[in-house]
């Protein structure tokens, strides 16, 4: 559940062991506990933030029975768990801009976890907004290319209200304002597409490089200690050739 300037991930997470993929039920069950929650509902029909995270757990590969699991234990009293949500940004090496977005239930040991990682890997924690600039909140759908067609998925893409189309050698890329999202979304869905990346994402403005096989593995670092925390739902950044490090 993380967000890069590539799309690396994605082969990643269709690959997770065992222990990445119990990682990404709890994550997803903590934001349908607070969709659940905030929307008042357990019902996606009438809950379009819980419809929203369901979306989310499918493009993550949670099975139909996890999800159903989790929504049965949800119907009932939800309350018993508060988890509050923080951003928080700050620097890896050679400037690399990163934004971890948390859903905690301890505020004092996930700051204290965070602020540790970016000391240790990174060049330090910093103030609210000192990263934020450099990147423009975007609902992010990614598709595996496959046998479609990339000018039919184009039209049908912007014909359902998509800002933008990117595709590379293995996925289309489809960009929308964040209130349109859903709608893109469900209106794709109705046309026979499924999603491997189906999110509202911080998408960075600028990348960096970076040259030094050190700096990379440090990055690598901050960036595995971030996503294999429980309390960190989303981790995006503006490392550019993240694909080339193969430490």
């Amino acid at each position: 559940m993380s967000g890069h300037s590539k799309w690396h991930n994605i082969q990643k997470t269709k690959g997770a062991n065992d222990a990445k993929r119990a990682a990404i039920f709890t994550k997803i069950g903590r934001k349908m506990a607070v969709a659940v929650k905030e929307g008042g509902s357990a019902n996606p029909d009438t809950n379009s933030k819980l419809r929203d995270v369901i979306a989310d757990a499918k493009a993550n590969n949670v099975p139909k029975d996890n999800i159903k699991r989790m929504l049965d234990r949800l119907s009932g009293d939800n309350g018993a768990v508060n988890y509050e949500s923080n951003t928080y940004e700050g620097y890896g090496p050679s400037g690399i801009a990163v934004i971890c977005e948390t859903l905690t239930d301890n505020n004092n040991r996930t700051v204290a976890d965070v602020r540790h990682y970016f000391s240790k890997f990174g060049t330090g924690l910093g103030n609210a907004g000192c990263v934020s600039w450099q990147f423009e909140q975007k609902g992010v759908l990614v598709i595996e290319r496959g046998d479609l067609d990339e000018d039919e998925t184009m039209m049908t893409a912007l014909d359902a209200g998509a800002d933008d189309f990117q595709a590379d050698e293995e996925t289309f890329q489809i960009f929308t304002a964040p209130t349109e999202f859903g709608a893109v979304r469900d209106a794709l869905q109705e046309a026979g597409f499924t999603f491997i990346q189906a999110e509202i994402e911080m998408v960075p403005s600028n990348t960096i490089t970076l040259e030094k096989e050190e700096d990379m593995a440090r990055m690598r670092k901050l960036l595995d200690a971030l996503e294999d925390n429980d309390d960190v739902q989303h981790v995006w950044h503006n490392w550019e050739n993240e694909d080339d490090y193969e430490g």
